[in-house]
């Protein structure tokens, strides 16, 4: 292994929200990595910080790196024009949200789904739309008959694709999006498809980007997408949309630069570009690491607690947790659940009621972290549901 992601990185001094916790405890909640970025990402970040002067920033080329990952990576062609530069992924869902629908109209989404979905649209005084995932022999997939049913309401205008799923890891196939576009087509429905986790697949896995599925999905879709996720950028706040279509592209562009996200700070974009310039072996190594993880995590508590079960799709490197076996009458949901597993081992992880749809009886883990916290996560968990056994 070239790079160390082993070592445990201390950061509780350097301002981490994931780690603003008590001594002892453990966190796997919010989903950033515990790694170091890659060595290209951190030597230019030092370059820019050694200079001393951290005035407004030039753009300069910034498109040409996504230009050539999307190619190269993922066979996406895009065009200079199509970028439009974004503070963040949300941003681009939010203002979306303002510029795509009125208020008192629905936003779609496929439930459980990433739980800021629902701040862009309520926060934008739209309402919430959910068609929830089948959750069936031990995994995900899409009722196309509710989402047309949903798509077809008049007051839906609009519909956020999660692609990857998070928190469930759903890669979803060229045919699904394509159906999805179709569907979203022929209601008159805009698809806004957050592609933050795109990067984040096990070895052997690709995504498909939304808008390669056709014309249909080219014609009503905006891609979300950035560097933050796979190469651990989460605090750098940069990020990119694009649309093949004109005049989505130029709605998106104008209203996130009238909510004054559309401009890069002095890290935004060099970030970006040694990211995607010279992050692409360290990403495949910790592809592989994130991957045993997860398969070291499922094996050991599956094992340990046969009532459980761990739903690790191939993308993410999110842990989906059956927890619905050791809920009660004392802890009848997942908020309960999540405080008592902090409260009795230090473990904090995320409650799956953010998500929707059945969250209630899940907890998401994260596991992008060294594996002697992944051992040590592991620990706690079956300390936690031996003690209190099946309901």
């Amino acid at each position: 292994m070239k790079y160390d992601l082993d070592r445990l990185i201390d950061r509780k001094e350097f301002g981490s929200l994931k780690w603003d916790v008590a001594e002892g405890e453990l966190p796997m909640w919010v989903a950033d990595m515990d790694f170091a970025s890659p060595p290209a990402v951190v030597e230019e970040i030092s370059r820019l910080a050694a200079h001393g002067v951290y005035g407004y920033a030039a753009e300069g080329d910034w498109t040409s790196p996504y230009i050539s990952w999307w190619r190269d990576r993922h066979g996406e062609t895009i065009r200079p024009e199509e970028l439009v530069f974004s503070t963040g992924v949300i941003p681009v869902l939010s203002s979306a949200v303002r510029t795509f629908s009125r208020p008192a109209e629905k936003v779609l989404i496929m439930t459980p789904v990433y739980n800021i979905f629902y701040n862009c649209i309520r926060n934008s005084g739209r309402r919430i739309e959910e068609s929830e995932l089948v959750y069936e022999g031990g995994s995900y997939h899409i009722d196309f008959d509710d989402l047309e049913k949903k798509l077809s309401d008049p007051y839906t205008s609009m519909m956020f694709l999660c692609n990857p799923a998070n928190p469930t890891g759903n890669i979803w196939s060229r045919e699904e999006l394509s159906k999805i576009g179709h569907l979203a087509k022929k209601h008159s429905v805009i698809v806004i498809s957050d592609e933050i986790h795109c990067d984040v697949t096990d070895p052997g896995y690709e995504y498909v980007p939304f808008l390669s599925c056709g014309p249909e999905a080219e014609e009503v879709g905006i891609s979300a997408i950035s560097p933050a996720k796979a190469f651990n950028l989460g605090g750098i706040q940069t990020a990119a949309c694009y649309s093949h279509n004109e005049n989505l592209r130029w709605r998106i562009w104008r209203q996130l630069n009238t909510d004054e996200c559309g401009e890069g700070n002095v890290f935004a974009y060099a970030a970006a570009r040694a990211a995607f310039t010279g992050g692409g072996e360290w990403l495949d190594e910790v592809r592989e690491y994130i991957y045993q993880n997860k398969l070291l995590f499922k094996e050991k508590l599956e094992s340990a607690l046969p009532d459980i079960h761990v739903v690790c799709g191939h993308a993410t490197y999110l842990a989906w947790v059956d927890v619905a076996a050791y809920m009660g009458d004392d802890i009848p949901d997942s908020g309960v659940m999540q405080h008592k597993l902090r409260q009795e081992t230090g473990l904090f992880v995320s409650k799956g009621g953010i998500y929707g749809g059945d969250g209630e009886h899940f907890l998401r883990v994260n596991l992008a972290t060294p594996r002697a916290r992944v051992e040590d996560g592991i620990s706690r968990l079956i300390s936690f549901f031996s003690k209190r056994g099946r309901q």
